[in-house]
């Protein structure tokens, strides 16, 4: 057998199994009794919903990724990406518009497997568990949105990705490295501005206390002035949240508005002062650097693979029919083992930061203690997993457990504090 195609077979299988088993074993590691620290907060009906709402999720996520990984499967041994090619491959076209359009009927296949699973986990799951305020019209220009943003950002991105390997093969992996680098920093600048408006309404933050506190704050801890913005996240779900997006001048920290509703002025100062924090300790930079990093090792090894015909054997192609465009997408499958493993650590590394944004919270916000009231809270709210598996912890959560984030806490407040 073709070695790229068992190291590829064997790469999709342990993906699955090892994502499948972090599911479940997290499933089973579900406790009944109401954690000390969400006495009060939690009830016995709604603590139960919370863990019907988790089993709910992960059942509808085990059959999207069985499904999805049962059809990559099917496509890559009976020769679909072969067949596809054929069909793109004209003579009359060039082979950048055959890549595109080879490269669009893909992400057109994945998109239109994946949305049933949508729709069901939009308006029967979320709308089960109270979450769902999305409309079929707001679900679906959201989708004509995401499409139309996929086309005008990426179908240039791919198009000279193509062009640079088929004319420059040679110098091709750091040219792309610059072009891959360039249009990510631009995204991450213009974001706040141009894309992110275009599925949410945000408003700066109203005068008030909360605001007050927050800018007494943030010239206390000599913090560059960042836009407040409030999010109409409640036009698409109940759940609450606030994050730190941007950098430069189109910095923003931005606060849900179902998160103004249910938070103290004291517990939103908590939570943008841990927002702060990730910009004090310089985690968007670092990210952003092992993101560069990440990508150049990625297109050298994208090189070193390029028209492999052995590479092509395995998904069905003949020695002469091998092409960029084509390259582009198999080696997705041969990079899987790699991108699984950075992922893994890129969670470990994002764990790691959460802890370091509460800790100078509690250093330096005035009312620390705030912070586990609002980390309570969102959970309660969002209904979240109080204690998840450590395998599933490793495999997937960016953020550390809540009740571990508590312990974090306490141990670093003062004595009379905790």
């Amino acid at each position: 057998m073709n070695p790229y195609l068992v190291i590829i077979l064997a790469a999709l299988l342990l993906r699955y199994l090892l994502d499948s088993v972090a599911e479940l074993v997290n499933l089973g590691h579900v406790r009944t009794e109401i954690p000390s620290e969400f006495r009060g907060l939690y009830d016995a009906e709604r603590y139960a919903t919370s863990q019907r709402y988790l089993r709910d999720s992960t059942r509808l996520g085990l059959l999207s990724d069985t499904v999805g990984t049962l059809i990559q499967l099917a496509f890559i041994l009976l020769g679909g990406f072969y067949l596809l090619d054929n069909m793109v491959r004209l003579p009359e076209w060039p082979p950048l518009l055959s890549g595109l359009i080879f490269a669009g009927t893909l992400a057109l296949a994945h998109a239109l497997l994946d949305l049933p699973f949508s729709i069901y986990r939009t308006f029967v799951i979320e709308e089960r568990y109270g979450f769902n305020r999305t409309t079929p019209r707001t679900f679906v220009l959201d989708m004509l949105k995401g499409t139309l943003l996929g086309i005008i950002i990426g179908a240039p991105l791919l198009a000279g990705v193509i062009l640079l390997f088929e004319t420059l093969p040679d110098q091709a992996w750091w040219l792309v490295w610059g072009l891959l680098v360039t249009v990510q920093l631009v995204i991450v600048f213009l974001a706040p501005y141009v894309i992110m408006p275009l599925f949410n309404t945000f408003t700066p933050l109203v005068e008030g206390e909360l605001k007050e506190a927050i800018l007494r704050y943030a010239n206390a801890q000599s913090f560059p002035h960042a836009g407040l913005f409030t999010m109409d996240g409640s036009r698409r779900s109940s759940k609450s949240n606030a994050f730190f997006t941007g950098f430069g001048r189109s910095r923003r920290i931005v606060l849900f508005d179902t998160f103004l509703e249910r938070h103290s002025t004291a517990e939103g100062l908590a939570v943008v002062a841990h927002e702060m924090g990730h910009y004090k300790k310089r985690h968007i930079p670092s990210a952003m650097l092992r993101s560069i990093i990440t990508s150049g090792a990625t297109c050298y090894l994208l090189a070193c693979f390029m028209n492999n015909p052995g590479m092509f054997r395995a998904f069905g192609f003949p020695p002469e029919q091998v092409s960029v465009y084509v390259s582009l997408v198999l080696f997705g499958f041969l990079y899987t083992p790699i991108g699984m493993a950075l992922g893994i650590m890129e969670h470990a590394i994002s764990r790691r930061h959460e802890y370091e944004a509460d800790a100078y919270t509690v250093d330096s916000c005035p009312q620390p203690e705030a912070l586990i009231e609002a980390l309570k809270k969102l959970s309660v709210d969002n209904l979240s997993n109080l204690a998840p598996h450590p395998l599933k912890v490793a495999v997937s959560y960016s953020h550390p457990p809540v009740l571990y984030r508590i312990e974090a806490i306490r141990q670093r407040l003062p004595a009379p504090q905790r």
